[in-house]
């Protein structure tokens, strides 16, 4: 991958045909913007800790990135790519990069309009969703809220290039840009603060949105792409029409899913000073699983999907189905262990400097292992929706997505009423249980409440529109995975005590390495147990890492996916 991006070979990058090879590369490239933003996160913790400042840096990104997910992440995931691959497919380029100019154009009329508007508007607007911040907690929110408009227009200009790239199978470029927007704002916390204050930190941002895009638009450029401005014509163009009328449904489904995030920003302001900080953090670690398997077998597979679907070949459908269910089981249920049980360990080791003091760790720890729990409902989330998406179904997921969100404001109103705890009066309770309690808690566990929810509705609903989803071969992987699981959870539990029993842990390099070697004789126990309990993903995932993935012959097609700014 580096030496392409050296010779400029991935200008000439060739199409992927493999779901195997794509999801290697959208992960490999997930796994550097990962830990570049793990990265980011250090810094800001070092710099600012769990306070006011990154509050107002969480909260300032809400507005923004509902615009960009209302307005380009639903044209791209249902309807963009599916309506540009079929042109492709039909050797109709020229039409398809009509289309192209056509939603580019839209997106730049309506997305710069919209921001203009909410810029001069951002005091009323911010008042709304942090009613709990006021004076200069409250300015400096506004203040970043407004730098931050920029990047929805920049980012919705890099999701259509790199909704191109994705029809055209062309991973690399598109799974690099995720890398470039951290680096943007990694940049944006060390260089631009000291000169801009806290604001340098939503330059940085805008810096990582023109990263982005600029990273995209040359190979874009070379697959064929010419912009044709359609700022008042778009409308009469018969695919931009088809393109707006399905994004509809999916646009509601994504307002729901971020209404979930706004209304947690809005009960954090609420809270003690660094409550949104920490939900953020912990929300960010959790993501990487999510992000490196549950999204990069959802994307690879969904074309395929799509295809078998459009064939009406629904034994193939339910198979490529069931089987990337599995491989992202496979994974993220070992890795919710190990999260849940070295969160302490975890969250000292990536967030554990400067003025992120033990008190933040505590508490952010507390609230990952709060949100690890429903990581595998989480990560077979972008799986479910997508095979309703592949069926042309795109209503279910919306109607799921509502009820979900109702039950997560509940959830959030219940465990945060005043003198209640996990809903039971507190003189069920101990002082010490009592005092132990944070609200930030509440957010957390309604939010895996609403996630687990959303994701046995959608199994529930799938079923109905499938003859199977090859439930007993996916109970049977299942359990077999939960039992290596809990085998590698007591090894890797008593590795980290053993561990800890040898010295103070006191210093980053004493929990790096009980971090190391706990999660390593986890690992080493989870995959023995795999191969005694005959774990079919196992031994699939071995064989591909011992085979040229690249050289796989099943063809897919592709999908692209959200972009946040967290």
């Amino acid at each position: 991958m580096i030496k392409k991006f050296v010779n400029g070979d991935f200008l000439k990058e060739k199409p992927t045909q493999s779901v195997v090879a794509a999801a290697f590369i959208i992960s490999l490239a997930g796994v550097a913007s990962r830990v570049l933003g793990l990265f980011r996160d250090r810094i800001l913790a070092g710099q600012f800790g769990a306070g006011d400042t990154l509050d107002a840096y969480y909260a300032a990104f809400r507005i923004p990135d509902l615009i960009y997910n209302l307005m380009i992440v639903g044209a791209l995931s249902a309807a963009f790519i599916p309506v540009f691959t079929e042109l492709i497919a039909k050797d109709n380029e020229e039409e398809a990069w009509k289309l192209s100019s056509g939603i580019l154009s839209l997106q730049i009329l309506f997305t710069g309009i919209v921001s203009i508007i909410l810029v001069i508007f951002a005091p009323q607007l911010m008042h709304l969703v942090t009613p709990g911040y006021h004076d200069a907690k409250m300015d400096l929110t506004v203040t970043l809220t407004r730098i931050m408009f920029l990047s929805p227009f920049l980012l919705g200009i890099s999701g259509i290039l790199g909704g191109a790239l994705v029809s055209f199978k062309k991973f690399l470029i598109y799974s690099l840009a995720p890398i470039f927007y951290n680096a943007g704002i990694i940049v944006g916390a060390l260089f631009l603060v000291k000169p801009f204050g806290p604001a340098g930190l939503a330059w940085g941002v805008v810096l990582g949105a023109l990263l982005h895009l600029l990273i995209q638009y040359p190979a874009v450029k070379f697959s064929g792409f010419h912009f044709k401005p359609m700022f008042f014509d778009a409308w009469k163009n018969h695919s931009v029409r088809k393109v707006i009328k399905l994004m509809i449904p999916r646009t509601l489904t994504i307002a729901v899913s971020q209404i979930n995030f706004t209304i947690i920003t809005i009960f954090a302001s609420t809270l003690s000073a660094g409550s949104l900080a920490v939900f953020n953090f912990a929300n960010n670690i959790q993501s990487g699983p999510l992000g490196l398997f549950g999204v990069s077998f959802a994307i690879a597979v969904f074309p395929t999907l799509s295809a078998l679907s459009a064939k009406n070949e629904q034994d193939k459908f339910v198979n490529a189905f069931s089987r990337t269910f599995r491989q992202i089981l496979f994974f993220v249920i070992p890795l919710s262990m190990f999260l849940f049980v070295l969160r302490a360990q975890t969250v000292r080791v990536l967030l554990g400097t400067g003025k992120f003091n033990w008190d933040n760790t505590i508490l952010t720890f507390q609230v990952l292992g709060l949100m690890a729990i429903s990581l595998f409902a989480q990560s077979l989330l972008p799986l479910l929706t997508r095979a309703f998406y592949a069926i042309q179904n795109t209503k279910t997921p919306l109607y799921i997505a509502i009820v979900s969100e109702a039950i997560n404001i509940s959830a959030v109103v219940f465990f945060l009423r005043k003198g209640m705890v996990l809903g039971l009066p507190p003189a069920l309770f101990t002082d010490r249980f009592a005092q132990a309690w944070n609200p930030v808690f509440g957010l957390a566990i309604a939010f895996s409440i609403a996630s687990m929810v959303n994701m046995v509705l959608l199994m529930i609903f799938l079923r109905k529109n499938l003859p199977s989803i090859d439930g007993k071969n996916i109970l049977n992987s299942t359990m077999r995975i939960v039992g290596a699981t809990m085998i590698a959870g007591v090894v890797t539990q008593i590795a980290k005590v053993i561990v800890g029993t040898q010295g103070e842990l006191d210093t980053f390099v004493a929990v790096f390495t009980q971090l190391v070697i706990a999660g390593g004789a986890g690992l080493a126990a989870f995959c023995l147990a795999s191969y005694y309990f005959n774990v079919k993903e196992y031994f699939q995932f071995t064989q591909s890492i011992t085979r040229k993935v690249f050289r796989a012959k099943k063809t897919i097609g592709e999908d692209t996916t959200e972009v946040t700014g967290i």
